[in-house]
């Protein structure tokens, strides 16, 4: 039987408590990332995972490539059902499983793969919080070399993919935000670090919330409940807020903080700053 989740987050002492039961997928979502601004690149963290080691039994997912639309215009195009179907079957994740989801930095692409799942009405998974950085630092095993994902096996119940939910914000929503015809929060998740000194302006009237401002810098943990309330409190009381960064991956760490909080009207611009720097100059703004 799964393991229960009660939380979009898992602690460290739980995963290791459920390691290895039956129906725990567990996920490592690294990305690695060189540049600044419009000069960011990005690629796959497979060799790190291999050499470099992961949790025990960790499948590795290739954000890139596997859960992004293939032959998108923008890195980390949330990919349609289909594929995304045949990606998570490829991990082996059924309709029975319980997928926990980490990484190897501040849970940005981890909450990326999370927020697809959910998004796809998957809720039986979870961000490893603190990710594979508290992990290690705790001392807990961790196991280098390949990791053979094997698919599911005949007679389980195959992973489908549900309805798209409405937790994506297109270019269009974010205009209607920014000109008031649909009030929203629009918040930027990207730390000045990730924009760099010289690049276009971000969305007209954001309020910054980063993940430096939501991710503990000792533990590497989301903060508690009580700290996280009093980051987002200009927010909080919106009836819709909008998260948005680079590509889309640290805006899923600020929508994952507002789910913690309780807020059920979030949603994350998929092609985020990515997408908005390629309008038309009047549209931006400092």
């Amino acid at each position: 039987m799964a393991p229960v989740l009660t939380s979009p987050l898992v602690s460290t002492q739980w995963l290791a408590d459920h390691l290895g039961a039956d129906d725990l997928v567990v996920v490592d979502a690294s990305v690695r990332t060189e540049g600044t601004g419009t000069a960011t690149r990005w690629q796959g963290a497979h060799d790190a995972y291999e050499q470099h080691g992961h949790v025990p039994g960790a499948r590795y997912a290739d954000l890139l490539h596997d859960f992004s639309a293939p032959d998108a215009d923008l890195p980390f195009t949330r990919p349609g059902a289909e594929h995304f179907e045949a990606a998570a079957r490829a991990l082996g994740v059924t309709a029975a499983s319980t997928v926990v989801v980490y990484d190897d930095g501040v849970g940005e692409w981890a909450a990326r793969l999370w927020w697809i799942f959910r998004a796809f009405g998957f809720d039986t998974a979870a961000v490893l919080d603190g990710g594979f950085t508290k992990w290690r630092d705790e001392g807990r095993p961790v196991r280098v070399g390949p990791v053979r994902a094997t698919p599911a096996t005949t007679g389980a119940d195959p992973f489908l993919a549900g309805e798209e939910r409405p937790v994506w914000a297109d270019h269009d929503r974010v205009l209607r935000a920014v000109h008031g015809e649909e009030p929203a929060a629009v918040v930027l998740a990207a730390p000045a670090s990730s924009l760099g000194t010289d690049h276009p302006g971000i969305v007209p009237g954001s309020t910054v919330i980063t993940t430096d401002d939501v991710v503990d810098p000792v533990s590497n943990t989301l903060r508690r409940r009580p700290a996280l309330a009093e980051v987002f409190a200009s927010v909080l009381g919106a009836d819709e807020v909008v998260t948005y960064c680079g590509v889309g991956s640290a805006a899923c760490v600020d929508a994952l903080a507002l789910t913690v909080l309780g807020h059920d009207r979030v949603q994350v611009y998929d092609g985020s700053l990515a997408e908005w720097w390629r309008l038309e100059p009047e549209l931006l703004a400092s």
